[in-house]
């Protein structure tokens, strides 16, 4: 595992708990030599783990498209800062530069990347693990949600199976190393 895609907020939210276990995953990453690949900018989680995993010696890729200049700075601090023209290639970039995918706390922009990375999975458009960290149970909603689908039978058990899930950024990036594929 050289390098992992974290999708979080451009915000900070509610709980300090939030702040604290995104710079604690900043932490782990680096001392793990794990390079991190983000949406680029210096605002809210998204600018903590950056700032930390740089401030640990470690390495990050930040993307970001061109109509996000306009409303998130970039972190100009990073390894490496690559423009795009949209989300979407933002999307394919990221993916494409990282050896799994980990999701944090966000809104709108953190739930459209992971369910992609998630659909992406199932259709077997890559075999890359995929971590929630779970802070505080902020993905319990949305994992009541995904096992209603199952038993309605719109997905199968397996997209919930494939998730990695802890509330530990240790764990997690643990976890995230000792993945195999299936």
């Amino acid at each position: 595992m050289k390098s992992i895609c974290v999708y979080c907020g451009s915000n900070s939210g509610t709980r300090k708990e939030y702040s604290k276990s995104a710079r604690l995953l900043g932490k782990e990453l680096a001392k793990n030599q794990i390079q991190l690949i983000y949406g680029g900018s210096n605002s809210g989680l998204m600018g903590q783990i950056s700032n930390e995993v740089l401030k640990n010696g470690g390495k990050v890729t930040g993307v970001i498209p061109e109509i996000l200049l306009l409303n998130e700075p970039p972190n100009h601090k990073l390894t490496k800062l690559i423009y795009v023209k949209n989300m979407s290639e933002r999307k394919e970039r990221m993916s494409d530069l990282c050896d799994g995918f980990i999701a944090l706390p966000g809104g709108l922009g953190t739930y459209e990347e992971l369910f992609d990375t998630i659909s992406w999975a199932r259709l077997k458009i890559h075999k890359k693990p995929i971590g929630l960290l779970n802070i505080e149970h902020f993905f319990d909603p949305l994992l009541d949600m995904l096992k209603n689908s199952c038993r309605e039978g719109f997905i199968n058990d397996l997209s919930l199976k494939s998730l990695l899930i802890s509330n530990s950024p240790h764990q997690l990036v643990n976890n995230m190393i000792n993945y195999k594929s299936s």
